[in-house]
């Protein structure tokens, strides 16, 4: 995003660990689909006066990069990509309401040594509630020149659970089966246990007031994704030792399943199978 929003016009400041500044470039080299490309960009430790804050660290990262925020009313919105749900509502409990606006992103990047990201799937889609679009007008119509598809949703819940669900599964299988999205469609096991994921991702959506279809968003999986060899950043976090989103990501449909009342027996066999990968139990299913 850092790369993009700089190509595109803006004025950009990393946050990075207050121990990164001195040695992280002021340049972000970025290969991509898009247009391989250089930004410069300014670095610091804390946040400063900004229209916009991007969060774009891991949920397992979350509360700890929240210290870079030392004036809170020197932001005037807070957008965060963040895997998941839940930091929706912990930003807004922090920093208000209004100040932060729910939004996704679906996208494959990788950033391979500091400053220098890989962005390997082909296309980078931004799905960002209706109340920003008054500020972020301008700066969609940027990133849409450059190659993001990009839309402002009305329904929060719609637009939140639009990605989870398939992100679940896609996460679920990659990492249980570590597999590509091209070989777990191609393998009817698998297949079945991705599908079977939307499903039960889906009905819990429904009960917590999204409006989604499982058949519209399977075919779409179905027939956008059984060509493209995608992995999924948990599935690279296991293979580096790092700490998954697994609650992030599972845990909001184990947890409203059982709100609900809704059996999910495909989310709880995949997250068996990743806990088994990790070597550790995590409490989700208890």
């Amino acid at each position: 995003m850092g790369a993009s929003l700089a190509r595109s016009g803006a004025d950009v400041t990393l946050v990075v660990r207050r121990e990164s500044v001195a040695r992280y470039p002021r340049k972000l080299r970025l290969q991509s689909p898009f247009g391989d490309f250089e930004a410069d960009v300014s670095v610091a430790a804390e946040v400063p006066p900004v229209d916009v804050l991007w969060i774009t660290v891991k949920a397992t990262q979350l509360e700890s990069s929240l210290s870079a925020i030392t004036d809170p009313t020197s932001v005037r919105m807070i957008l965060p990509l963040l895997n998941g749900l839940d930091h929706v509502a912990l930003l807004r409990s922090t920093y208000g309401q209004k100040k932060v606006v729910a939004a996704t992103i679906a996208v494959e990047s990788e950033r391979v040594s500091p400053g220098q990201i890989i962005h390997r799937s082909p296309f980078a889609r931004l799905n960002i509630s209706s109340a920003g679009h008054a500020l972020l007008e301008n700066t969609i119509d940027r990133l849409q020149a450059i190659g993001f598809e990009c839309r402002f949703v009305d329904d929060e819940p719609t637009l939140m659970w639009s990605k989870l669900v398939f992100l679940a599964a896609f996460a679920l299988t990659s990492t249980a089966g570590d597999k590509t999205t091209d070989a777990i469609l191609a393998d009817p096991e698998w297949r079945q246990l991705g599908l079977a994921c939307i499903r039960e991702a889906c009905s819990v959506a429904v009960a917590e007031g999204a409006k989604l279809d499982a058949d519209a968003i399977i075919s779409t999986v179905l027939n956008t994704l059984a060509k493209i060899r995608m992995r999924s950043s948990m599935q690279k976090d296991v293979e580096q030792g790092k700490t998954p989103e697994l609650d992030a990501i599972a845990g909001p449909i184990l947890r409203g399943a059982r709100k609900h009342q809704i059996v999910t027996p495909a989310v709880r066999k995949l997250v068996v199978a990743v806990e088994s990968r990790i070597g550790r139990e995590t409490g989700l299913l208890d």
